[in-house]
Parts: structure tokens; C-alpha cells; sequence
């Protein structure tokens, strides 16, 4: 298995020490993260562990219906001294001659069984066929939890993303801050502003440095965070792509037409359906325990003192076993089965309660992210035309430190809103491809 980080370095361009001082940093991708949580994060692995398990109760189940063989074989050496018990032999052997010794004897005894069962009213057949039912439940659960880590991992790229942007908007006004203070300088050497404008500048370029710092302190965290969603010890030495999220398709359909999809897509409905067959499978299988069973036996043996002088015997039987009483276990069993039935029926019925409003939810989110999104598009183009117009007053000496610093918080302010708004609207998008049972 290769690690991540190796995979990732093949992807990127490579370059001597000639050429660069430092290599170039690795960049992680988001269908790298993903692919990475598939194969590395442990709830994956943990599920299809669970998934493998639920296949072999299934075989075990369904090896009651086969032929069951068997064989034994023991040797054993005791002594041979005759002890009679009233009834055992008639009265004139039981009291003849003879003593006890410590002679022993060796007796060789080798069997072979076999038996099969021919009919019990389907019970057997039933309980196989509900451990089939169960193990389909659990591989849609498997998909259930795949789902949840893929949409984590989404969650945490853009997450990471949309911090990486704010260590953009961060340095760029640190630099912006950098640019005014350099001009406050200037005029307050010619004597066009006061010192307390210096002042003022030189609190802005603090601010900003903090701002920053906090920023790329973000930036790692989140990353850090995104290690952990995909499942992988490393380092927080990359960055991620600057990826936007793609549209869903059919994102702007109606909650009917995209709920038909997201029913029929949905793991954990599919998960609680099959429990629910398996379950009527145990509940038929329970009450036809109060029928009988019928099954065949037969067996070989063969035995002796002498090895080479064993005397073989073979049997066969039919079995009959009818259930005449059982204390009531089987009518509790039976009742307890339908009344599982009726909780595990209301758990599905709640899950597609649960389905429709995360498709309502997840697609009012993205229209209303789409809307934010424009809107602060729009800010972030009249903040920017508001600092581009208050440098100039600056410059030509009409406009004051404080409106310069004003547009300059502006600026920072709306772009600080517009990575929220397009990491709104990509958690919006990963929310509504989960609600709909879709991979990507």
C-alpha cells in the first residue's frame, strides 16, 4: 500500500536543488482525500469487517441444510474385570468363577456419522434465509458508514479550503496595511498628517499580523482536522487544491422530484428494509418451531482389541422430533420476534422521515448559499471600489487615516465573507449529495 503522501509527491512537479531552494509543497486534491478515506480511514475498514462477519453467520446458517459428517476414533485400555448388576445377566453367570486382575486390555474404536436433516417446515430454511437478509443490511450499513466519512471528508477539505483563502485575505491586508503605513510616513515627514496617524497605521499593520497569524493557525487546524476524516497519520506539510465545488446535478429540482431518487439511493433505507424481511424470515422461522422435524443418521463403526482384527457395524435411523412442550418458550419467542418486527417497521418509516427533510434542508441550503454567494460578490466588488476611491483621497490629502482605515476593514471584512459564503454553499452541496445517496 502506498502511503498518501508518496502518492500525492508523484502528482507533483519535480525539481532539483539547482533549480529551487526549497521544494514545492505537496497538494492534496479532493478525490486524493477521498480516495484516501476509502482505503485508510478505520470506520471504512471497521464496516467492511463487520460486513465479512455478517456473510460467514449467513454460511453458518445456511450449513444446517447440508449433510453433517462426522468422524471419531479413540483407543482405551482398561481393565476387564466383570461386575455384575441385578438384571445384568442371569443369577447362576453373575456368581460364577472368575477374579479380579490388573490385566488391562486396549479396545479400538473408529466411527463415522453422518445425518442430514429432511424436513422441519421451512424453520431451518427461514432462519437462513433472515441471516441473508441481515448480512444485505449490514453491506448497505457499510455503504451508510462510507457515506458519512466521504461527506466528513468533503466537509473538512472545503473547510481547510476556505481557510487557506482567509490566510489570503489576511496577507493581503497585511500588505494593504504595509502600503498605507509606508505613506503615513511620508506625510507625516512633510508634514501633511499628525503623528497620531502614524500611530494609527502602525496599530492597523499589528492588527493585521495577528490576523494573519491566526489565520495560518487556522489553516493548519484545519488541515489537521482533515487528516483525521481521512483516517491518515501525517503531517499538516501539504495544501490543499484550490478546488470550487462542482453543482449537483438537479440541484434546483423540487424536494418531490429529488425525494423519489434519494429513497431508492439512501443506504440506510435499503439497510432497515433488509431487516426488516430478515426479521418476518425469524418470526416464520419461530412459529414453525411448534411443528415437528424430520431427519436421517447413519454411522459406521468399526472396533476391536486387535488393530489388524476390528469388526465393522454400520446403522441408520429416521429421526422424528415433535415438539409437544416447551414450557411456552416458543410463543414468547414468536411474540418477542413480531414485537422487534414492529419497532425495526417504525425505525424505517422514521428514517424516511428523516430522508425528506435532509433533502429539503440540504437544498434550501444550496439556494440560499447561491443567493449569499452573489450578494457577497457584490459587496466584496464595492468594498474593493471603496478602498481603491479612499487611497486616492488619501494620496491627494482630502480623505483622513480613519476613512482609509474604514475601507481597508471594509474590504477585509466583506472578503472574509465571500470565502464563508462559497464554503456555505460547497458544505451545502457535499449535505445535499449524502441526502441523496449519491457517491459524488
Amino acid at each position: 500500500m502506498i502511503p498518501l503522501l508518496a502518492l500525492l509527491a508523484l502528482a507533483t512537479v519535480a525539481t532539483t536543488a539547482a533549480e529551487a531552494p526549497l521544494p514545492p509543497r505537496i497538494v492534496l486534491t479532493l478525490d486524493q482525500a477521498l480516495a484516501a478515506a476509502r482505503d485508510r480511514q478505520p470506520q471504512v475498514r471497521a464496516a467492511a469487517a463487520t460486513t465479512r462477519a455478517a456473510a460467514a453467520r449467513s454460511d453458518e446458517a445456511h450449513a444446517a441444510l447440508l449433510p453433517q459428517v462426522s468422524g471419531v476414533g479413540n483407543y482405551q485400555r482398561s481393565t476387564a474385570n466383570f461386575v455384575s448388576r441385578p438384571g445384568s445377566l442371569p443369577r447362576q453367570l453373575a456368581t460364577g468363577g472368575g477374579g479380579e486382575s490388573f490385566e488391562s486390555f486396549g479396545y479400538y474404536n473408529f466411527g463415522l456419522s453422518a445425518s442430514y436433516l429432511l424436513y422441519d417446515f421451512g424453520q431451518t430454511r427461514d432462519r437462513w434465509h433472515a441471516a441473508e437478509a441481515s448480512f444485505a443490511s449490514q453491506h448497505d450499513s457499510e455503504q451508510t458508514t462510507s457515506s458519512q466519512v466521504l461527506f466528513a471528508v468533503r466537509t473538512a477539505f472545503f473547510q481547510a479550503r476556505a481557510a487557506k483563502e482567509l490566510v489570503t485575505v489576511a496577507n493581503d491586508t497585511l500588505i494593504n496595511q504595509r502600503r498605507h503605513l509606508e505613506q503615513t510616513q511620508g506625510f507625516v515627514e512633510v508634514g501633511t498628517q499628525s503623528q497620531i496617524a502614524l500611530a494609527q497605521g502602525k496599530t492597523a499593520v499589528a492588527n493585521a499580523q495577528v490576523q494573519l497569524i491566526n489565520a495560518e493557525n487556522g489553516y493548519e487546524t484545519a488541515k489537521a482536522q482533515l487528516n483525521q476524516a481521512m483516517g491518515m497519520e501525517q503531517s499538516t506539510d501539504y495544501d490543499v487544491a484550490d478546488e470550487a465545488p462542482l453543482p449537483v446535478p438537479a440541484e434546483d429540482a423540487g424536494t418531490d422530484a429529488l425525494l423519489d431518487e434519494a429513497l431508492k439511493a439512501r443506504p440506510e433505507i435499503a439497510a432497515l428494509a433488509d431487516q426488516v424481511r430478515a426479521q418476518e424470515l425469524t418470526v416464520k422461522a419461530l412459529k414453525n418451531a411448534y411443528y415437528p422435524s424430520l431427519g436421517l443418521a447413519t454411522g459406521m463403526t468399526d472396533a476391536g482389541s486387535q488393530v489388524r482384527g476390528l469388526t465393522w457395524n454400520w446403522s441408520a435411523a429416521l429421526q422424528l422430533s415433535v415438539p409437544l412442550f416447551t414450557g411456552g418458550s416458543t410463543k414468547a419467542q414468536a411474540t418477542e420476534g413480531e414485537a422487534n418486527l414492529a419497532v425495526i417497521q417504525s425505525q424505517l418509516d422514521l428514517a424516511r422521515l428523516q430522508v425528506r427533510l435532509d433533502v429539503e434542508q440540504a437544498r434550501l441550503a444550496v439556494r440560499a448559499a447561491k443567493g449569499t454567494l452573489a450578494a457577497s460578490g457584490d459587496a466584496l466588488t464595492s468594498a474593493q471600489e471603496q478602498l481603491s476611491l479612499a487611497e486616492g483621497r488619501y494620496q491627494t490629502g482630502v480623505g483622513s487615516i480613519i476613512e482609509l482605515g474604514d475601507a481597508q476593514l471594509a474590504l477585509t471584512s466583506a472578503a472574509q465573507q465571500k470565502v464563508q459564503a462559497e464554503y456555505s454553499l460547497a458544505q451545502a452541496r457535499a449535505q445535499l449529495v449524502k441526502a441523496l445517496g449519491r457517491e459524488c
